[in-house]
């Protein structure tokens, strides 16, 4: 049983609440969100007899725009396509559109706001990512009365399936919102895809992230520190414990948080990243 697993269920059997680890080395990406339900937004669709003929998506590929019904759309290479359309910059704006980098792709990938930045992070750390395409398609969908588009924010190619994402944070989402997700969830059923929405992230994820992704990119490690990082780290000891195994802890703190981003090494995500952090060794895990 891992440390502080064996704290929780101590404080379960005291009668206080015990709240289940999340260890980073373990969590798949969307279990890093809090869940928000669409369903509600299903009730006007056009879902009758044939809708995936009804319903078509637009992309982008080779400078040109190409359409299809839905129901063609998991044979055809969305993912090689470019973004649907371009965000700008411009004084006074709310939001704030940028690029961000991905240690799994190598590239640089749009995103129109911050929330979005935050999304293709935690893809990047949590995702077992291949692959993301920013503003992939624009949906036109039917509802009970009329026709409308959206564009969905994400789509994400990993190893354990297809992800099509929109982000939106969860104050902000209206009526039309989730009757747009919930279009956009019919439409990754029918593919064979994964839906999310990336509305509210669990507690202390993104400070967490946020620090882990100091020492994401490639480090080198003149002195050898890994190996016995990783080796003290199989007795259980707290992230500041382990740092002052070795004689030069600044260099040993940068190590360890890299090790944490390649999973390699885990702490509890249901709890801030400190000194008192517990921190365990992943199965198989090298230096």
């Amino acid at each position: 049983m891992e440390p502080s697993e064996r704290v929780r269920r101590a404080a379960g059997a005291a009668g206080t609440t015990a709240v289940q680890p999340l260890w980073s080395h373990r969590a798949a990406w969307d279990e890093l969100l809090v869940p928000v339900s669409v369903e509600a937004g299903r009730v006007g669709l056009d879902l009758g007899e044939g809708w995936t003929e009804r319903w078509t998506v637009t992309w982008k590929t080779g400078g040109g725009q190409v359409s299809c019904p839905v129901r063609d759309l998991v044979r055809t290479p969305v993912v090689d396509g470019d973004p649907i359309r371009c965000f700008s910059w411009q004084r006074d704006q709310r939001h704030r559109p940028g690029l961000q980098f991905l240690v799994s792709t190598g590239r640089h990938h749009g995103a129109e706001s911050l929330e979005e930045a935050r999304l293709l992070l935690a893809l990047d750390f949590a995702g077992d990512l291949i692959d993301v395409v920013s503003q992939p398609m624009r949906l036109r969908f039917g509802t009970a009365d009329k026709r409308r588009s959206h564009t969905p924010d994400f789509l994400a190619v990993t190893r354990r399936g297809v992800w099509l994402i929109d982000v939106r944070p969860e104050p902000l989402i209206e009526e039309k919102d989730r009757e747009s997700f919930a279009a956009s969830a019919e439409v990754a059923l029918a593919c064979g895809w994964h839906y999310a929405v990336a509305a509210r992230w669990g507690d202390h994820i993104c400070s967490t992230l946020d620090a882990l992704s100091s020492q994401r990119r490639p480090l080198s490690d003149p002195l050898g520190l890994r190996p016995a990082l990783l080796e003290s780290a199989r007795q259980g000891l707290t992230f500041g414990a382990l740092a002052a195994t070795a004689t030069y802890e600044p260099l040993a703190r940068a190590q360890l948080l890299h090790l944490l981003w390649h999973r390699r090494l885990g702490v509890d995500l249901a709890e801030p990243l400190a000194d008192r952090s517990v921190v365990v060794v992943a199965a198989g895990a090298v230096a």
